[in-house]
């Protein structure tokens, strides 16, 4: 499932530019990083070149409104009309809105949202109950805990 060379394409998903120069830095042995900073970038990235896995930040507080995927109407409502709700909603968790949109590009392989779910244990269980290509890795993971979890992502997509 890996790219030219047995290199590994990673996508990363983020509102900055932490996780790229992380990686790239300390988890860059086999793997190849590209980038994009909003949701519409990332399907289009993938349309052009399916990825090995897809490295998606939860919180996007940092990019312009108007990049933000999902309809804040529809989320206003949803929160009562308290619009500064739903736009707080929408921004911390934009990576949801995200890996519904490549998963609607047609991407199927492996997904981890850079997010603490350690402490929402039954929210990741049922989100991967309904995507089981999708994994997690804590925001504050050290290098070698991210660079097991990209790796046994991508091994278990190539067993699926």
């Amino acid at each position: 499932m890996t790219g030219a060379g047995g290199v590994i394409d990673v996508l990363i998903v983020e509102d900055g530019d932490e996780y790229l120069t992380n990686l790239t830095t300390f988890v860059a042995e086999g793997i190849e990083y590209r980038q994009a900073h909003n949701g519409r970038q990332a399907q289009q990235m993938i349309v052009e070149r399916r990825p090995d896995l897809v490295y998606l930040d939860m919180r996007f507080d940092r990019i312009p409104v108007a990049d933000l995927l999902g309809s804040v109407v529809e989320l206003t409502a949803r929160f009562n009309s308290d619009a500064a709700r739903a736009r707080q909603f929408q921004q911390y968790n934009q990576g949801l809105f995200i890996l519904h949109a490549i998963r609607d590009a047609g991407f199927t392989g492996p997904v981890i949202l850079s997010y603490d779910f350690a402490v929402e244990e039954r929210r990741f269980k049922a989100l991967s109950a309904r995507d089981p290509a999708l994994h997690y890795c804590p925001d504050y993971a050290d290098a070698q805990t991210i660079r097991a979890a990209i790796l046994d992502a991508v091994r278990s997509e190539g067993e699926a």
